[in-house]
């Protein structure tokens, strides 16, 4: 076993634990609807955005159009291009696997690919693949337990979506643990803020991500301070 595999495994550990339960709460859900872990499995493997595919079963329900589909699913994405322009420099030079890591990047992956620097020794290519891999493979294999269990077994769901919001909180605690820097906590913080008071629930996502980029943009060289002192 590579010992890129070995760190990657147990830097994942956090997202494996919020995955596998909120995975099979997706399977639970989608086996309500009378499909099956095929369904799971394709959509967990191909979409694999958390989100989106928790609002799919809605859309599958509403016997949505594709052009509302697109664009519900636009919206409700698209803070990964924000994610995608900060890893062009980490993943310019790995190749075959540049695919994969774009497709893979999700918010807990991104997480760890920005917050915990690879040790010294590995090689960073291969890191980045077996983490982004390892992530993956938690979600479907959650999502496909979910919907296999879930035709047999009725299951009360309610509250099993928290897990995404804990495994958040344990994420921002390793990145201040790693950075030892507040004021992008505290940036995020008012920035979401701000969009709760001016905008629906439903743009207040992506009002806060482009608020934070821009005060982030503008205080950077006081957090680059911050992060070289600490």
């Amino acid at each position: 076993m590579s010992p890129e595999f070995k760190t990657a495994f147990k830097t994942s550990i956090p997202v494996m634990m919020g995955y596998l339960v909120l995975g099979f709460a997706f399977g639970l859900l989608l086996s309500s609807q009378g499909l099956g872990w095929p369904w799971a499995l394709a959509m967990s493997l191909l979409i694999y955005a958390g989100a989106l595919q928790f609002a799919a079963v809605g859309f599958f329900a509403a016997k949505l159009g594709l052009i509302p589909i697109a664009i519900a699913s636009l919206f409700i994405n698209v803070r990964q291009a924000f994610y995608g322009l900060s890893l062009l420099k980490k993943f310019a030079n790995t190749g075959w696997r540049k695919p994969y890591l774009i497709h893979a990047l999700t918010d807990e992956t991104y997480a760890l690919l920005t917050t915990i620097p690879v040790p010294d020794g590995l090689d960073p290519k291969r890191y980045y693949l077996f983490l982004s891999a390892l992530n993956h493979s938690y979600w479907v294999t959650g999502s496909v337990l979910g919907a296999l269990v879930g035709g047999s077994v009725v299951f009360d769901t309610r509250g099993v979506a928290f897990s995404l919001t804990a495994l958040f909180v344990v994420l921002a605690m390793e990145n201040y643990k790693a950075r030892r820097q507040i004021l992008p906590f505290v940036i995020g913080a008012i920035a979401s803020a701000v969009a709760m008071m001016t905008v629906s629930s439903a743009n207040m996502l992506i009002v806060a991500i482009a608020l934070s980029l821009v005060m982030l943009f503008a205080l950077r060289r006081q957090i680059e301070r911050g992060v070289n002192d600490a």
